[in-house]
């Protein structure tokens, strides 16, 4: 006759203890083995809740995934993201600066909790702290503090969090993310500046007063929108074909980035100086100092900016020349979808952010409406007769 035990209690347990001010739980995974957790409150109803949480969990076989991130702190998941997830050739250089630099700020409201505690409340409340917050300037024995944030510099430390979360949700770290309980409070669209189409007494003014590189940098973007950081600035003498008027683009943003491009008079007249004036080098645009961390130059903004006071422009960055090409092309007749192929864009919705010529051709066609078609339609028809 088999021996009959006491049978095993699957509901679980609420019960005190005398070294912890919270209610605390046990009961049974699927393996049969006894797991203590705190419900994290001292009230019987939350802890309660918390309990059948656990036991939902179990029966549908996500108690491991939670379990797991227990003792995961936000702090701890960071490290592993910026290195595992964020690193070159995962991503490339300058999306792990913005990581880094997200994380900075991330870290002190959430450096401790852990990854199963974050809360939508939490992040929103984060959100809130940010924007109300000054924008921080650097000086060489200071930081001054002058007006408030931008919502798109926020807004980009929440895109970070937002895509961490999910990068958890995927390694079964959670088991939804937070963020999709949040919105963002303010509207990033019409907070965001519209970049700056640059004249053509502009770029006369501007390319007068330059530098001979930033010069051809200037004339190369404007007449074929290369990316500056991906594309023009690192780029080989050998990737320029000067026989064949192309310039085959190795590394970009996007794979629709990579292939040739070909040139305008213009942009090989610029290639030609500057291969010729780049002379020991294998860089089209080597650097100018001895010590670098790169055989070319890494960036061109003090020049730029220098450049741009002493022509008496507004500034605006150097990436905006592209939207520069872009509208240019687009008034001078290009198709959208042609447009779109010639900025080497995977979504031909981008194109709107880039042209600013589209208000222009809608006015001009508009001056060629003709109100009097339907009358001269009905006056030139044939008569017939009964």
């Amino acid at each position: 006759m088999a021996r009959k035990g006491r049978p095993r209690k699957l509901s679980g347990t609420i019960y005190t203890r005398k070294d912890s001010q919270f209610l605390w739980v046990h009961y049974r995974n699927q393996q049969g083995e006894i797991v203590t957790e705190s419900a994290g409150t001292a009230d019987p109803e939350g802890a309660d809740r918390f309990l059948r949480e656990r036991l939902g969990a179990r029966d549908d076989g996500s108690l491991p995934m939670l379990l797991s991130s227990r003792n995961l702190t936000f702090g701890e998941w960071a490290d592993w993201f910026l290195e595992k997830r964020s690193k070159p050739p995962i991503r490339s250089e300058k999306t792990h600066e913005q990581n880094t630099n997200a994380v900075k700020f991330l870290r002190p409201m959430f450096g401790s909790v852990f990854l199963s505690e974050i809360t939508p409340e939490a992040i929103e409340h984060y959100l809130e702290r940010r924007l109300n917050e000054g924008r921080r300037i650097h000086f060489k024995k200071k930081v001054v503090l002058c007006g408030k944030l931008k919502p798109a510099t926020v807004h980009q430390e929440y895109r970070v969090l937002r895509n961490m979360l999910n990068t958890a949700v995927r390694q079964k770290k959670l088991l939804v993310n937070p963020c999709g309980a949040v919105e963002f409070p303010v509207s990033v669209k019409h907070s965001t500046r519209k970049p700056h189409y640059m004249t053509a007494s502009e770029q006369e003014r501007i390319e007068f007063l330059a530098p001979s590189y930033l010069r051809h940098i200037i004339v190369i973007m404007t007449e074929m929108g290369l990316r500056p950081q991906k594309e023009l600035l690192p780029m080989l003498k050998s990737q320029v074909d000067l026989e064949n008027r192309l310039v085959h683009i190795s590394d970009s943003k996007t794979e629709n980035g990579i292939g040739d491009m070909p040139m305008t008079d213009l942009a090989y007249a610029a290639f030609k100086q500057q291969v010729e004036g780049a002379v020991g080098s294998d860089y089209l645009f080597p650097r100018l100092t001895e010590f670098g961390r790169k055989p070319y130059l890494r960036s061109v903004k003090k020049v730029w900016r220098t450049t741009l006071r002493r022509a008496k422009v507004p500034y605006f960055s150097l990436y905006e020349l592209r939207h520069t090409f872009a509208t240019r092309l687009s008034a001078g007749g290009g198709a959208d979808h042609f447009v779109t192929l010639m900025l080497r864009q995977g979504d031909a919705g981008v194109f709107k952010r880039y042209s600013q010529a589209k208000l222009n051709m809608m006015r001009e066609a508009l001056t060629k409406l003709d109100r009097a078609a339907n009358e001269r339609s009905a006056n030139s028809s044939t008569v017939t007769s009964n």
